[in-house]
């Protein structure tokens, strides 16, 4: 007898190629071959999602682990159970003419949100440049299409621009100026969340999801997958086959990526600065629970 299908709802803030193993583990039939049925919604905002996944709107989230600390920390019940996209190495974009940091100061920077990972991030940047807040606004435009617009028409004058768009920008003469990895190689990337209590009612299907998307990676970084691997990125995501060739080169020879409490608390030590939240600093313990991936092993 067939077991029906275990639905998930999935929101992500928005879609491109750190999310390619997602749209592997559905378009491969991974997710299926687990019995798990995940509808994907894109929500174009990290507050509306994480406000609907507190709400029950959605069972898994995937987003920047600040969101996830900012949310504990003021009374939700998610956490994080995975990482299932590399901290990407984001270059710092600006328009030609800029050579360092410092040159940012009186200039517009263009951000998803003012709070967001990267944003505060950045700010550590300029502030170790001697940059005030006041000196340099951070101005919010979206995601990395609205970023890359509003760079190359000339509304910003600097961004974070995710790979692999970013070489087609230093291809048209624009300057980089430093990458999230240069500046913090430890700092996490994207997190999966979801609320406590949801997890622990829905740990097989929870388990299900883990296994698939982890069973993805393996899938991309097999040589007899590289084809169909390219196909999918194309039909997905707005990039061409070269892009994709050049993504699949660099994913398929990187291990799958690691949530780790150490990581997390670098997440915790920066919200907690920037917002200026009561002391004592929680451990990144309170924001994690690792079981779930430590319980749906390969098979």
């Amino acid at each position: 007898m067939t077991t029906a299908a275990m639905d998930l709802r999935l929101a992500v803030i928005s879609d491109g190629f750190p999310l390619w193993p997602l749209h592997i583990a559905k378009s491969s039939g991974l997710f299926a071959a687990e019995g798990v049925n995940v509808a994907i919604t894109v929500t174009g905002s990290s507050a509306k999602q994480m406000e609907l996944l507190d709400q029950g709107e959605f069972d898994i989230g995937i987003q920047l682990p600040d969101h996830v600390v900012r949310a504990v920390s003021h009374g939700s019940d998610i956490f994080a159970f995975m990482a299932p996209v590399h901290a990407a190495d984001i270059s710092l974009i600006a328009k030609p003419g800029m050579h360092s940091l410092a040159d940012l100061s009186g200039r517009t920077i263009a951000v998803d949100g003012a709070k967001s990972g990267y944003a505060l991030l950045l700010r550590r940047m300029l502030r170790a440049q001697g940059i005030s807040d006041a000196d340099c606004p951070l101005t919010e435009f979206g995601g990395t299409k609205e970023r890359l617009d509003a760079l190359t028409d000339g509304r910003a004058d600097a961004a974070f621009i995710n790979p692999p768009f970013d070489k087609k920008l230093l291809a048209k003469g624009f300057v980089r100026l430093t990458s999230t990895l240069e500046a913090f190689p430890d700092y996490p990337g994207p997190v999966a969340a979801a609320r406590r209590d949801w997890a622990a009612s829905h740990e097989e299907p929870l388990l299900r999801f883990v296994r698939a998307y982890r069973k993805a990676f393996a899938w991309i970084a097999d040589q007899g997958n590289r084809d169909a691997a390219i196909k999918i990125a194309c039909d997905r995501l707005p990039v061409d086959q070269e892009m994709a060739a050049a993504a699949w080169l660099d994913l398929s020879s990187r291990p799958a990526p690691v949530l780790c409490a150490a990581g997390l608390q670098q997440v915790v030590d920066v919200v907690w600065d920037s917002d200026g939240l009561p002391l004592p600093k929680p451990n990144a313990d309170k924001f994690i629970d690792l079981r779930y991936l430590e319980n749906a092993p390969l098979r």
